[in-house]
């Protein structure tokens, strides 16, 4: 009987020995099949409770998600690191961001691509001129704008009420712009009184834009810009002045999270206040001040 509960004894402390690797290897197992991968971003923009930004590894072609955050008023992300799985995260050649819908009924990447950036050894910088991302970092950008209405049906009484991204000796494109990638529009702005109008969005230089509401009943050239003369917001009155105002070439996503200016804004310029109509005005490249930027790391 000694002899019996002895060896019963012996196996139970073999067992329980066995059991206390078994599960200190399994946890280690278990933590070695995950990695954390952190980012640190400059420049996002809240989008508003209708999107979200979403990350993405690149392994063998294929995005593989790497967490969804939301940035707050003063740019800063809901979360700064994610556990991924460590093989992915350590075959992983590009980490591209995305803007995508919340609620998002698709799990694949929306053709929003915001910021991107290969992987060195365990780290990646992000930027807009990644192939995967925009496509350019948009300081080749320029342009130049008269201020006419070319939409009143001939009077030359309100001719200061308009903004035409125009060459008048041609008249040929006042934009000079990279192309966009699928995603992506840009759009024209003057900001009145601290209230910011849209002149239409647009993919050419050449060609007219999706225009706003505010001109007037003539057809307008064929290259972006807008006439301030009808439907004018609550605050505004139209015709006006748009000498001492501020012009913006912004890029938006698309569809647009906001009727306001997206974050990207390449061109700007302010125009005289004793500005005179039919002449060109340039615009300076504000493209290195809004590009947003970041780096991740495994």
């Amino acid at each position: 009987m000694k002899r019996t509960m002895k060896i019963g004894l012996s196996g139970l402390m073999s067992l329980a020995l066995l059991g206390a690797c078994s599960s200190e290897d399994d946890a280690t197992d278990t933590a070695s099949t995950n990695a954390q991968l952190n980012m640190n971003f400059t420049g996002l923009e809240d989008l508003g409770a209708d999107y979200n930004y979403e990350g993405w590894i690149i392994v063998d072609g294929s995005p593989i998600s790497a967490g969804i955050f939301s940035v707050d008023a003063d740019g800063n992300p809901s979360q700064t690191s994610f556990s991924l799985n460590a093989d992915d995260l350590a075959a992983a050649s590009t980490y591209v961001l995305t803007i995508e819908p919340s609620p998002d009924p698709d799990p694949s990447p929306s053709s929003v691509h915001i910021l991107a950036g290969d992987f060195s050894s365990d780290m990646a910088s992000l930027n807009t001129a990644h192939a995967a991302a925009i496509g350019s970092d948009f300081t080749s950008a320029s342009g130049s704008f008269i201020l006419a209405t070319p939409t009143d049906g001939g009077s030359m009484t309100d001719e200061l009420s308009g903004i035409w991204w125009l060459d008048p000796a041609g008249p040929s494109a006042g934009l000079e712009l990279p192309v966009l990638a699928e995603g992506w529009a840009y759009e024209g702005w003057v900001v009145i009184n601290g209230q910011a109008l849209s002149t239409g969005t647009f993919t050419s230089a050449s060609g007219s834009d999706e225009a706003a509401t505010y001109s007037g009943t003539m057809a307008g050239p064929p290259f972006p810009g807008e006439d301030f003369l009808l439907n004018a917001p609550q605050g505004l009155s139209f015709p006006t002045d748009l000498s001492g105002t501020t012009a913006v070439i912004s890029i938006e996503p698309v569809p647009d999270n906001s009727p306001a200016p997206f974050t990207l804004k390449p061109l700007v310029a302010s125009i005289p206040a004793g500005a005179m109509d039919h002449t060109p005005y340039s615009m300076d490249n504000n493209a290195a001040n809004t590009n947003p930027s970041g780096v991740v790391s495994r």
